[in-house]
């Protein structure tokens, strides 16, 4: 972890410049570059292992390279941090809905922002078992990071892709938000309950295309269930 490439997308050069300074100084690599262009000119160059994501950016925002970098194949997997200065609880929903996998408002301390990176890197990082694993139509290969459903490829991030693996491997049982951030996400995360929710709904858009969404089923008042009694009814 201590090599990781960080690739900083900020174009205010002075916090740019305490971004790469922090990033320097706890041992990671850092990659610099102000706008879309610029970021996608430094990925060519070298896939960053995490991406710091300034949401305010000229020409393209953050929130729109998040997506492409999201519908991209070769940065579809790579883990983003999003900075921003908008605090607002719908801002940060769309932050994430744009396939960030965490979220940091401005003014952050560096011990924060480090504390999170390292959170991020390591969930990242930590090795599924290679089997592949089926339940309710869907096969989930942790080998190849691909989902099928009916035939069909389904595209998942990597947040999402873990989420679905914890579900399959644990079918019919309910799991509350808490229990979804400590086994998918880490307990040593900094994340809000609320954002189980929002990447629930990543995954059920993703599923939906193939008629699977409702895999996933809310149980009110006590979380979520992965459960292929509604589809095998159906079929």
């Amino acid at each position: 972890m201590m090599s990781a490439k960080i690739l900083i997308v900020e174009d205010e050069p002075a916090i740019q410049e305490l971004l790469a300074f922090n990033v320097e100084q706890a041992g990671f690599q850092a990659f610099r570059a102000e706008d879309a262009d610029s970021a996608w000119s430094q990925i060519h160059s070298h896939l960053p292992d995490l991406i710091l994501l300034d949401w305010m950016l000229p020409g393209t925002s953050g929130v729109a390279l998040a997506k492409q970098l999201r519908a991209d194949a070769r940065t579809k997997d790579v883990p983003i941090i999003m900075l921003t200065a908008r605090g607002d609880e719908r801002d940060k929903i769309s932050g994430l809905e744009s396939g960030a996998d965490d979220y940091i408002t401005k003014p952050f301390s560096p011990r924060e922002l480090m504390a999170r990176i390292r959170a991020v890197l390591r969930r990242h990082v930590t090795q599924m078992p290679d089997e592949a694993v089926l339940a309710g139509g869907l096969e989930l290969s942790p080998a190849s990071h691909r989902v099928t459903g009916k035939g069909a490829v389904i595209e998942l991030g990597p947040t999402e892709f873990r989420l679905l693996h914890f579900f399959m491997t644990h079918a019919e049982r309910v799991h509350s938000r808490t229990q979804l951030l400590d086994q998918v996400w880490g307990t040593q995360a900094f994340v809000e309950e609320r954002t189980v929710d929002v990447h629930i709904r990543r995954l059920r858009a993703a599923l939906e295309p193939a008629g699977m969404d409702n895999l996933i089923q809310t149980v009110r008042g006590s979380g979520y269930r992965f459960s292929a009694d509604f589809n095998q009814r159906l079929g």
